[in-house]
């Protein structure tokens, strides 16, 4: 089933939600308007033709300076169809728009990959109720996955020149190399 195939019945079961098709070389992604997103992951679970009853993954993206600056992905599966799916929606980085609501609802395991990208990203999973450090200490400042984060270590691009040797050092490197396994 591909991704025209999935929209075509998703804009069927979520009468109003806007959809697009995304590019991909492995399998069908879509992306999905936020204010969608629940009513949207309860169909690709309920709707017999899709039965999505797997949440994999979710992770995001961050693609500064655009705007919206984030893409949030969710990777489902549906084990009686044999599908797999990937799930994007558009995140901006404020804190009206900047926050989505969570899916636990549907997938009760979106639980801590949510926390995961909270830790992250920053971005906030709106009725979540533990977002709290997954990966990063309890007081750690920021998200460092951010393309704006600070970096803390500053440090010069190390380059290296190609080693060259002659025949004649190489054969001898390659038989130092041969008495020092034969002892």
């Amino acid at each position: 089933m591909d991704a025209s195939s999935i929209l075509d019945t998703l804009k069927t079961a979520v009468p109003g939600a806007s959809y697009e098709a995304g590019a991909s070389v492995d399998f069908a992604t879509i992306y999905v308007p936020a204010a969608s997103l629940v009513e949207t992951c309860r169909a690709l679970r309920d709707t017999p033709s899709l039965r999505f009853n797997v949440l994999i993954e979710v992770t995001a993206a961050d693609y500064l300076p655009r705007e919206p600056r984030f893409e949030v992905v969710y990777h489902v599966l549906s084990i009686p169809n044999r599908l797999r799916l990937r799930v994007k929606v558009r995140v901006a980085s404020n804190e009206v728009d900047g926050v989505l609501p969570t899916v636990q609802s549907i997938w009760p395991a979106a639980g801590w990959p949510e926390r995961e990208v909270w830790d992250m990203f920053g971005i906030i999973f709106a009725g979540h109720g533990d977002l709290r450090r997954l990966l990063m200490p309890e007081d750690w400042e920021g998200h460092p996955a951010r393309k704006d984060y600070p970096v803390q270590i500053r440090k010069a691009a190390q380059t290296y020149e190609p080693l060259e040797v002659t025949e004649d050092e190489f054969k001898a490197n390659i038989e130092r190399d041969r008495l020092k396994r034969a002892h």
